[in-house]
């Protein structure tokens, strides 16, 4: 049986680990202003309140989730629906951090392909596309 002591020490090595992972990802959104930046492209910055609640309480049923190992049964259509939804927040999310950073322009002066800007951003989506589909149905570890 685990003692008392350890125990304590367990949960505060837990609630520091914790409370430091999601310090850093709340500064990253804050810095990097992907939440503002988000409401300004979708037009609907009068939601920045509604955004930034459904980040939070998705983080925390999602730990919540992971930690009791729930596991929803549905038709497979449910899955799908989730996926979409996560592959949209991922999606908003890296073009967010892509725009806050300039990354595509800079690497298309670089590399001298200014014109096939279109083209580079494309073929990103598309690999990127392609290795979650071999992930998701193809590989398996």
């Amino acid at each position: 049986m685990i003692s008392l002591w350890l125990a304590a020490v367990l949960i505060f090595l837990g609630l520091a680990g914790g409370i430091a992972v999601g310090g850093g990802i709340i500064a990253l959104f804050i810095v990097l202003d992907v939440i503002p930046r988000l409401a300004q492209v979708t037009s609907s910055y009068d939601k920045v309140h509604w955004y930034e609640g459904a980040m939070v309480s998705g983080a925390f049923v999602g730990t919540v989730a992971d930690f009791y190992k729930w596991h929803i049964h549905g038709p497979w259509l449910v899955s799908g629906f989730v996926g979409l939804l996560n592959g949209v927040f991922i999606g908003l999310l890296a073009a967010a951090l892509t725009e806050v950073l300039n990354v595509l322009p800079i690497l298309a002066k670089r590399l001298q392909m200014q014109h096939y800007l279109l083209g580079l951003l494309l073929a990103m989506v598309f690999g990127k596309v392609a290795g979650s589909m071999f992930e998701f149905f193809i590989y398996t570890p």
